[in-house]
């Protein structure tokens, strides 16, 4: 039997006596690709929070490949990528290979230090993401893109069976947006890593995921999108425009 990468059941989380999620409850298999849609406020971020162990839910729990997430020690297995790492300082003293191998220090115990197996690590991290001619560039040097694909190698580092990503596409021009859509979609056919995408891009995640979690501070919808296109409630919800710019199957 298949090991979920994700288990949710039941997840409340209030923020200074508001709530923020309410009973969240799905579970995420492993191999899936999951875009996770809303509107501003919907709590998306809150819930990545909440299964990194960065938020404590107020009531729930949350599993990590069938283990307690806060039993949950083999940090290498999850890439995250947060909001607004995209965005570095494009002033930051350090080359692509430098940002990259940072993403090493999680498989370390003190006194973290570098050896070979970490440079074997970011060299392959930068040939899947076909930057590795640029690996001695200063990341402020690099376009948009250039430096979207170094964070995304970051996250890569440590060959993680789950991707976790906040919003990573925010002021991405659409020329770079959709090659860093297709990268992704790419890891999950063919690395059969698990991606849990948060994404403003309602009317593009249709086009790469397998499934969509729609947020409203409780789950609106979870599963494919052929189910959500068939969905008389979501055409009540959203209009039939509006329900098949999001299910992008027409």
């Amino acid at each position: 039997m298949q090991v979920n990468a994700i288990s949710i059941n039941g997840l409340w989380f209030d923020y200074h006596g508001s709530e923020v999620l309410k009973d969240i409850t799905c579970d995420i298999a492993a191999g899936d690709y999951v875009g996770v849609v809303g509107p501003n406020g919907s709590g998306k971020s809150t819930l990545v929070r909440c299964i990194l162990g960065l938020n404590r839910p107020a009531a729930g729990s949350i599993t990590l490949f069938g283990i307690p997430r806060d039993s949950f020690v083999d940090w290498r297995r999850i890439g995250y990528l947060p909001q607004g790492l995209q965005m570095l300082n494009p002033g930051f003293p350090a080359t692509v290979r430098e940002i990259v191998r940072l993403g090493r220090l999680s498989t370390k115990s003190f006194p973290k230090r570098f050896g070979r197996d970490d440079a074997i690590a970011v060299d392959k991290a930068l040939e899947l993401m076909a930057i590795s001619d640029i690996g001695d560039k200063l990341i402020g040097e690099l376009s948009g893109g250039l430096r979207q694909r170094t964070v995304l190698a970051r996250a890569l580092v440590n060959e993680p069976d789950l991707l976790i990503l906040d919003e990573p596409t925010t002021a991405l021009d659409p020329d770079t947006r959709e090659n860093f859509y297709a990268t992704l979609k790419d890891l999950n056919l063919n690395r059969k890593t698990t991606v849990l995408l948060v994404t403003h891009d309602s009317s593009t995640i249709g086009l790469y995921a397998s499934r969509l979690l729609y947020l409203d501070k409780k789950i609106v919808f979870y599963g494919d999108f052929r189910e959500f296109c068939e969905s008389a409630e979501m055409t009540g919800f959203f209009g039939l425009q509006g329900q098949h710019l999001i299910c992008r199957r027409h």
